[in-house]
């Protein structure tokens, strides 16, 4: 049965066709078996059905046309005294068509004839049969014309529904491209969070083995012991580094359940560890902390730390033989000062700018994303005397 109905949705016009035949055959039976119309009003019948059966079969492809063809077809109809017969069915048809899927001044010049229709048909062919009153005239005529009207609202209604589930699918399709806007948005931003992680995670650690290495290959020879904690050194920074690695692929894993534990986000707690590490690299660094420290939030709590972090790594970098830097973290009453400054040689604007030939600057980019995604400051430049400073405001309270 559903294929009779997905047939019957793909060929319209022909289901169309197939009725105005019937309504055809049905007018010719009523021209050939009625005796009460006379010969030259069965006459001019013959060429009114074949038009009104043009009007049911063309009705969804031209409804405005084909109403006007109907509106021209009644007159007639009038004009040569042929009484209703049953191709005057056509007209409920039209009505219904041009109320659902015909344009309004169509659907409402559908609706005046269509009430116009009944009242005309009476005055031209009053009923004369036995018992017949002024008030049954009168019922008949309401009758008829209250079916003409309710072939209009139907036609309407379906309308409107079209219409409504038009909207529905509209707001769907509208929400479908907002969410995936969304989720696109969404994947950019954990992306760039990601590769921020990885920036800050490699820069820190491959720095430090780096400089390790340096040193342990320096003095392997002449002073095996410090050859022996440089290695140890490399080691536990590498293996550090391994640790927060697996963490960020461990963020990758879509739909994993199988993963394992991963090293929680380091945060203010963990700069002791990481100043240690940085002065065994051979740097020296003043850590120091003023008012009441407090529980912070994890964004804060991390963007201090990666702060800290990228900061020491460019003064190893680009300090010079014989920098040290100083770090300084003031828990105030709404808000957590940062300041990292050193006094070595630096780069200059080199760290302001793009960058240059190796990237330099790239970090100080990734500083200014993040204080920004939890709405603090970040001021960084050359000091007056020699180095760099970076002065960072985080404000505890996020609104996030």
């Amino acid at each position: 049965m559903q294929r009779v109905y997905d047939f019957f949705r793909r060929h319209p016009t022909g289901v169309d066709s197939f009725w105005a035949v019937v309504l055809l055959a049905a007018c010719a039976a009523w021209i050939v078996g009625d005796p009460r119309p006379s010969a030259a009003a069965k006459v001019a019948a013959v060429p009114l059905s074949f038009a009104l059966a043009t009007v049911v079969a063309r009705r969804r492809r031209a409804p405005e046309r084909m109403l006007l063809l109907a509106i021209a077809t009644g007159l007639a109809q009038l004009a040569l005294n042929v009484e209703t017969n049953p191709g005057d069915a056509a007209f409920l048809v039209i009505i219904y068509t041009c109320a659902s899927n015909a344009e309004r001044w169509a659907s409402r010049l559908a609706l005046i004839a269509g009430l116009a229709a009944a009242p005309l048909s009476m005055v031209r062919w009053p009923p004369h049969e036995r018992g017949t009153t002024i008030w049954t005239t009168l019922f008949q005529t309401i009758l008829l014309t209250v079916i003409f009207a309710c072939s209009w609202v139907v036609g309407d209604r379906l309308r409107t529904r079209r219409a409504y589930y038009a909207q529905l699918e509209e707001r769907a399709a509208r929400q479908h491209r907002e969410r995936e806007a969304q989720s696109k948005a969404a994947v950019a931003a954990e992306r760039a969070r990601i590769a921020r992680e990885l920036h800050d995670v490699v820069a820190h650690n491959v720095s430090v083995m780096v400089v390790q290495a340096d040193g342990a290959a320096y003095v392997l020879d002449a002073a095996p012991d410090q050859a022996k904690q440089a290695l140890e050194t490399i080691s536990s920074t590498g293996r550090q580094a391994l640790a927060e690695m697996r963490r960020l692929l461990g963020l990758l894993r879509a739909g994993d359940d199988a993963g394992g534990e991963y090293v929680p986000q380091p945060g203010v707690d963990q700069l002791a560890d990481l100043i240690d590490q940085v002065r065994g690299a051979g740097l020296p660094v003043r850590f120091e902390v003023a008012g009441q420290a407090r529980p912070l939030s994890s964004g804060v709590e991390l963007t201090a730390y990666r702060i800290v972090q990228e900061a020491l790594t460019n003064v190893r970098k680009h300090g010079g033989d014989g920098a040290s830097a100083k770090v300084l973290l003031d828990f105030g009453d709404s808000a957590l000062d940062l300041l990292i400054e050193d006094d070595g040689r630096g780069a200059g604007q080199e760290l302001l700018t793009q960058g240059g030939r190796d990237g330099l600057g790239q970090g100080l980019i990734g500083m200014r994303e993040r204080i920004g995604m939890i709405g603090g400051t970040l001021d960084a430049g050359p000091r007056p005397g020699g180095g760099f400073r970076i002065s960072a405001v985080l404000p505890l309270k996020t609104g996030r």
